[in-house]
């Protein structure tokens, strides 16, 4: 009797053999391994999808949390941008009245632009034509107010340029010092940016076409829509140009070279009053035979 390999035998608890020669042979290590192998399997399946669901729900959070912060960082701004814009002074008061109420009256009668200059148009007329208005107004209700141009080289951070506006100092009240009061006309287009979020552009929108401000005013302004402009071209991914930071922001109004009163207007009464009178002759006065020596004529003795 031929001796059967023990993977065909199975041996039974009353110690007796029956025989599976027909059957295919059972490898009994591998049929454990196989079991733990589908385990294991299953077990790593059901890890990596807890480890995605965790990255997803991390990734979650880690936005929502941004945008929260984001919210909160341009609420701020528009809260800081309040608080500088609501504050001003007489001063600041007397000189935005005069200047709004110079601007009203030139778009009535600058219906087609300005037809002395061909300088760009703002507010329905002629950019340097209105400033040259709004200084002589000022100066003629008493103000120190002169055309300014200041003009700045390039550096390594910002590069070069040149901004034309009015100013007015005043020296009235002698514990403050002198007070130095800025007027841009088109100051909200100095602020404006192609493609700029919308959050940016509310922002902006807050800001008055005319600005009549100290010049510590206008550098926290300047300082808030540079910190917003660099905020809105991180999340646009946009490159921020250097005329866009707030050194040259700052440039524009800060480094003043060139300071011109402009001449103030004068009434009729003063200016006739003013010129010079013509001198006048009397025809009996010219002595004939002096300019006409060519004049031959016989004296008659008047009696």
């Amino acid at each position: 009797m031929a001796r059967r390999p023990l993977s065909h035998r199975l041996l039974t608890w009353d110690n007796r053999e029956t025989d599976f020669s027909g059957e295919p042979a059972i490898n009994v290590s591998d049929t454990i391994f196989s079991f733990l192998d589908e385990e294991g399997q299953g077990s790593s399946l059901e890890s990596v999808n807890d480890d995605v669901n965790y990255v997803e729900d991390e990734n979650e959070e880690k936005e929502n949390s941004e945008n929260v912060e984001d919210n909160q960082f341009w609420e701020t701004q528009h809260q800081l941008l309040q608080s500088v814009l609501c504050r001003t002074t007489s001063l600041e008061s007397q000189l935005r009245s005069i200047t709004k109420e110079t601007i009203k009256e030139a778009k009535h009668s600058a219906e087609n632009g300005c037809s002395n200059c061909s300088c760009k148009m703002v507010n329905s007329g002629c950019h340097n034509c209105l400033m040259k208005e709004v200084c002589s107004r000022l100066q003629n209700a008493g103000f120190n107010s002169a055309i300014c141009k200041s003009k700045w080289k390039s550096s390594p951070d910002i590069p070069s340029g040149e901004h034309t506006f009015i100013d007015v100092v005043d020296n009235s009240n002698p514990k403050k010092g002198e007070v130095r009061v800025i007027i841009e006309l088109n100051f909200r287009a100095e602020f404006e940016i192609a493609k700029a979020s919308e959050e940016y552009n509310q922002l902006v929108k807050c800001l008055s076409e005319v600005f009549v401000g100290k010049i510590e005013r206008l550098m926290s302004v300047i300082k808030i829509l540079c910190n917003a402009a660099k905020k809105c071209m991180k999340e646009k991914k946009m490159h921020m140009g250097p005329w866009r930071k707030q050194k040259y922001m700052q440039a524009k109004w800060l480094k003043t070279s060139e300071r011109v009163t402009a001449k103030p207007q004068l009434s009729a009464d003063e200016y006739y009053s003013s010129r010079l009178p013509r001198p006048k002759t009397s025809m009996l006065t010219v002595d004939l035979l002096e300019n006409f020596p060519s004049l031959h004529s016989t004296a008659v003795e008047v009696v």
